[in-house]
């Protein structure tokens, strides 16, 4: 183990940025969607509540490598020879893993981020519009602070999960730490010993995340 360490120990490193990278990107794109189609479900129209439903009703169907798949050769495949507007079009490994992880966390993100601002009391938004403000105004101004404060601990726990799940987009080529791991173990034939050292970086930046989303949950607690 240690001669895997020493040898391979920066292209795991570097590994291990990747997955951060890919998951971090996944997760802004992810909260971006999860804000449209949370608000989507929350308004009073039942077109956009609709819209909303099936978006989280199909990415949450999907098996994420199915995703994967879909997004890397699929879509090129679809406006290439399908469409025929592509003229040549390709996805790198980390655009498709961006938007395959988007689209798996945004569905998620839509429900924490519904469930965040049903949970703020009615009667501030009922007070809001009995100001005069319009509902977007209000909802910007009042709920959505309001919301965003109680869905930080799920918001960090859906990154926790995300950051596992970029293990799986290693079949489309990413070279992020399981990718890294596969390739070490067929170098070394070490598998056991390789899949011990990527488990452990995988679980102390995962520990650390845990921690600090309960301890933004304890201060949050406290401060209500």
């Amino acid at each position: 183990m240690v001669k895997i360490i020493t040898t391979y120990g920066q292209l795991l490193l570097l590994a291990m940025g990747r997955t951060l990278l890919l998951a971090f990107l996944g997760l802004i794109f992810a909260c971006i969607l999860g804000m449209i189609f949370g608000l989507l479900s929350v308004v009073k129209n039942k077109a956009c509540n609709i819209i909303a439903q099936i978006f989280v009703f199909v990415i949450r169907g999907v098996p994420m490598i199915v995703l994967a798949f879909y997004v890397f050769f699929g879509i090129p495949y679809l406006l290439n020879t399908i469409l025929g507007i592509g003229n040549g079009f390709t996805l790198s490994a980390l655009q498709a893993g961006v938007i395959c992880l988007a689209l798996n966390c945004g569905a998620y993100m839509a429900e924490i981020i519904r469930a965040g601002i049903q949970s703020v009391d009615i009667g501030q938004m009922e007070a809001g519009r009995s100001l005069g403000l319009p509902y977007w105004k209000t909802m910007r101004k009042i709920i959505l602070p309001q919301a965003i404060r109680t869905m930080i601990p799920s918001i960090i726990n859906q990154f926790i999960i995300t950051l596992k799940d970029t293990s799986i987009l290693s079949v489309i080529g990413f070279p992020e730490l399981t990718n890294m791991g596969k390739t070490i173990a067929g170098n070394t034939f070490k598998s056991l010993q390789t899949w011990a050292i990527v488990g452990i970086m995988y679980m102390i930046v995962i520990v650390a995340l845990s921690k600090l989303a309960k301890r933004i949950e304890r201060r949050i607690d406290r401060g209500r």
